[in-house]
């Protein structure tokens, strides 16, 4: 590199970051915004785990054997019996009524059918609306019904002769631990929230980006040399940075989320990750040439990220033509490659396919913004 172009884009990324400074929109969207979501978006889901979900027992056996069940469910910390009836439409009503998320259903022959040797079936129902709920609803029920057959299991084994350890051991003879690798809460935050943090660091950085071209090309000052348009992006990158280090280094901590699993990893994806944004905010800001148009372009385009990223959504269940252009956005790349070198410590070569996206994302966006700068499609 020649001094003249050193000094060029020197001057390009001394002038963007004045820009940035004095610009409240755009200052506001690339620091503001992402601490404020840093501290916001995650409150909601502090408890991780959904506990003390309103159900109700339908006990129509009225046995021994039921009011086991009950003091079962009663003591279980995923659900709270909220009401113990005999009417299966009075628990239909509530459920309708929003009082409770799911009932159990213990029929008249139960304990009948126990004392026969016959199979005996209990009926739980959720509300499969709200997948998490339901998940409590179906494990907190089925954990209640599952220690008493344990218990009456036992006590047969006792009766046959064996004793309570040797009942115990020839009724389980090949126990488990059960360890989540990469959420070892097993709760919604940890799983949703590093993920969610891709798609703001996104959003803010290029509707900043974005907003900040849009108005060079209202002043006509956009008009500038590849190493100038180089400096700007090199400028660009700093907010983006600052908001990536917050998060993956302290935000992901302070709550507790998985990280730091390959850090060099983390490092060189967020560089590449940030390039492709800042590109792209650049031809996004050069075709809607205002900067109000561009945060109605960008925040339009929000959910639809959500869904195309394949964390929230199987990508296997999107129309076959989504499935393909999607990879035309950084999130999609972004999301599984900082999920994997983030959260999991995979290796630098086991994510290479999507920071190769990333990187030619980066240099499609580029040319086109050197091509077309200062102009719009529709001039």
């Amino acid at each position: 590199m020649t001094l003249h172009h050193s000094r060029t884009l020197r001057t390009g990324f001394v002038a963007t970051l004045r820009d940035v400074v004095r610009d409240k929109g755009v200052l506001m969207l690339l620091f503001a915004a992402p601490l404020f979501y840093a501290f916001f978006y995650p409150w909601f889901f502090g408890p991780e785990v959904v506990t003390r979900v309103p159900v109700a027992v339908i006990d129509q056996d009225h046995s021994a054997l039921s009011r086991t069940i009950q003091r079962l469910a009663l003591a279980n910390p995923r659900i709270e019996v909220k009401a113990v009836a005999s009417d299966e439409r009075a628990a239909q009503a509530a459920m309708s009524r929003g009082e409770i998320e799911g009932y159990l259903l213990l029929p008249d022959t139960l304990k009948a059918n126990v004392a026969r040797g016959m199979p005996a079936l209990v009926t739980i129902v959720s509300n499969g609306a709200y997948p998490i709920i339901s998940k409590a609803v179906q494990y907190g029920l089925a954990e209640a019904v599952g220690a008493a057959s344990a218990g009456i299991e036992i006590r047969q084994r006792e009766a046959k002769g064996q004793s309570p350890r040797q009942a115990s051991e020839t009724r389980t003879p090949v126990d488990f631990q059960a360890i989540a690798l990469f959420n070892a809460t097993e709760g919604y935050g940890s799983f949703i929230v590093p993920a969610v943090a891709l798609l703001i660091m996104h959003q803010t950085l290029l509707m900043g980006v974005g907003m900040l071209v849009a108005t060079w090309v209202e002043q006509r000052a956009v008009q500038a040399s590849p190493m100038v348009w180089i400096g700007r992006w090199l400028a660009f990158l700093v907010p983006g940075l600052v908001s990536g280090l917050f998060y993956f280094g302290w935000i992901f901590w302070l709550y507790g989320y998985p990280r730091a699993g390959n850090v060099a990893g983390s490092l060189v994806f967020l560089v590449l990750y940030l390039s492709a944004i800042v590109t792209l905010g650049s031809l996004v800001g050069l075709w809607c040439r205002d900067r109000e148009r561009v945060l109605q372009v960008i925040l339009f385009s929000t959910l639809p990220l959500v869904f195309l990223a394949g964390f929230s959504w199987p990508s296997e269940a999107l129309p076959t033509a989504l499935q393909y252009l999607r990879w035309l956005i950084p999130t999609t790349a972004g999301v599984q490659a900082a999920l994997r070198l983030n959260q999991m410590g995979a290796p630098l070569q086991s994510v290479m396919p999507y920071l190769g996206c990333l990187f030619v994302l980066t240099l499609l966006a580029g040319s086109l913004v050197l091509k077309f700068e200062g102009k719009s499609p529709r001039a």
